[in-house]
C-alpha cells in the first residue's frame, strides 16, 4: 500500500472547502432573515401552505429553508469526495469543487427567488459532484494497488 502524501497543491483544496463552509453560513444568514421577515417563529421549520400561498414573505422562506436544508443534504457527500480526490488530484478537484460551488449558488439564488423552477439552471453542479466521485474512485484505487 503507498504511502499517503499530501502535495503542496491540496491547499487549492483547502481553500475551495473553506470557501464552501462559508457559503453555507450565508445561506444560514439568508434563511435566517427571510424567517424573520415572514415572522415565522422557531421552532416551526417552515410556515404552513395556506400561510405561503397567501404570504409572498413565508413563500420566500418556505423556499430558502427548503434549499439550506438540501445543501445541508448535499454538503457531507460534496466535502468527502473533494477532500479524498484532492489527495491525488488537487487541482483538479478544487476545479470540480469550485464548478460545484458556483452552480449550488445559482441554484439557491434561483430557489430563493420564490420561483423554485428556477433553480433547475444550477443543475450542472452536479458535473462538478460526478468529477470529485470519479476522481475519489481513482484516488481509492490507487491508494489500495
Amino acid at each position: 500500500m503507498p504511502d499517503i502524501v499530501i502535495p503542496k497543491e491540496y491547499g487549492y483544496v483547502i481553500a475551495t472547502f473553506g470557501a464552501s463552509a462559508l457559503y453555507l453560513f450565508n445561506l444560514g444568514i439568508q434563511t435566517g432573515l427571510a424567517r424573520k421577515a415572514a415572522g415565522v417563529p422557531y421552532p416551526y421549520a417552515y410556515a404552513e401552505k395556506s400561510e405561503a400561498e397567501k404570504d409572498p414573505k413565508k413563500h420566500i422562506f418556505n423556499c430558502a429553508q427548503r434549499v439550506q436544508q438540501n445543501t445541508l443534504e448535499m454538503f457531507p457527500v460534496y466535502s468527502i469526495f473533494l477532500c479524498i480526490a484532492g489527495i491525488r488530484y488537487p487541482v483538479y478537484a478544487s476545479a470540480a469543487g469550485v464548478w460545484w460551488l458556483l452552480n449550488r449558488i445559482v441554484y439557491s439564488r434561483g430557489y430563493m427567488s420564490g420561483k423554485p423552477e428556477k433553480r433547475a439552471r444550477g443543475v450542472l453542479a452536479y458535473l462538478g459532484l460526478f468529477g470529485l466521485i470519479g476522481m475519489s474512485g481513482s484516488t481509492v484505487y490507487h491508494l489500495l494497488q
